[in-house]
């Protein structure tokens, strides 16, 4: 029961922005790229991809203590911060430039979390690669929607 208590306590909090997400009207509104996916595939997408960033985090506290790695935790929560901004900056601000700004945060702070995830625990970081990539995706989709709707 403890485990999956530290699982559900690992994975709920990234669910948090969507109370600002509404509709995808605004995201609709916009001019967008060809590659740019159909709004309701990104809840499907982020919904799995907070499921392995949950794995990796719950592989982590499984095996150290909270006091114990404090430049993982600090990966950890300025990712997790940058990851919740987005949604309200997008969707309830409707800015797309900090947006972007954003997206390149949340790569950049996804690939140290990433690395001091492998520091601890290699099999746990390989959770994050799929997160990484689609952050990477996201930023590029970001900056093109940028400029596609000056």
């Amino acid at each position: 029961m403890k485990k999956i208590l530290l699982f559900i306590v690992s994975l709920l909090p990234w669910f948090i922005s969507s109370i600002f997400m509404g509709n995808n009207d605004f995201y609709e509104s916009l001019n967008l790229p060809f590659f740019a996916l159909p709004g309701f595939l990104y809840g499907i997408v982020w919904t799995i991809l907070y499921i392995l960033i949950a794995i990796s985090i719950y592989m982590i506290y499984s095996e150290y203590k909270f006091k114990d790695i404090k430049s993982y935790n600090i990966a950890l929560i300025s990712n997790y911060i940058f990851n919740q901004l987005y949604t309200f900056i997008f969707f309830k601000l409707e800015n797309t430039f900090l947006a972007f700004i954003d997206t390149v945060l949340i790569v950049i702070t996804a690939i140290n979390l990433y690395d001091e995830t492998n520091k601890l625990n290699t099999k746990a970081s390989k959770f994050l690669i799929p997160y990484i990539i689609f952050s990477i995706f996201a930023c590029i989709l970001s900056i093109t929607i940028y400029f596609m709707n000056l």
